[in-house]
């Protein structure tokens, strides 16, 4: 009879981390392309109006403009309403340079097809409103549409 040699018992074998880079690099990647990246800070009250029969659009060739009271951390600006395109408080003289300007930026093909978006508090007073739209007018851009909240159902 021969003697067989017993190994050790109860050790576990090594686990491989060879796979672990290619694993982090993939969560990586995956979040990378699922974050949303954030086109302006707000730095207004934006409370929108509710409305009944809303409807998406997509945001290729769109291009928002935000109106209300500066938010807590703007209030030394004061209490009247005021514009915000992009990241910058405008006047509303300025409304048609900064569109014709975010105009200029897109590609061109899409350059006919903007549409203004306009993000405006409900708080907001109609004058402010019209105002910027007269200056879109100036500016030859006629598609507008007015953003809401979907009202609730009841």
């Amino acid at each position: 009879m021969s003697k067989f040699k017993k190994g050790k018992q109860g050790d576990l074998p090594a686990i491989s981390t060879a796979s672990l880079p290619d694993i982090v690099f993939m969560l990586l990647f995956f979040f990378m392309v699922a974050t949303v990246m954030r086109d302006s800070t707000l730095m207004i009250e934006n409370n929108l109006p509710s409305a009944d029969q809303v409807e998406k659009l997509k945001k290729d060739r769109t291009t928002y403009i935000y109106a209300g009271k500066p938010s807590t951390q703007y209030k030394h600006l004061g209490d009247e309403p005021r514009i915000q395109f992009n990241d910058a408080f405008i006047g509303v003289e300025d409304v048609r340079s900064s569109v014709l300007q975010a105009q200029a930026d897109m590609v061109e093909e899409l350059k006919s097809k903007i549409v203004i978006g306009l993000k405006v508090d409900k708080n907001t007073h109609a004058g402010l409103v019209s105002d910027i739209k007269q200056e879109l007018r100036k500016a030859n851009t006629l598609k507008v549409m007015y953003i809401a909240n979907a009202r609730a159902e009841e």
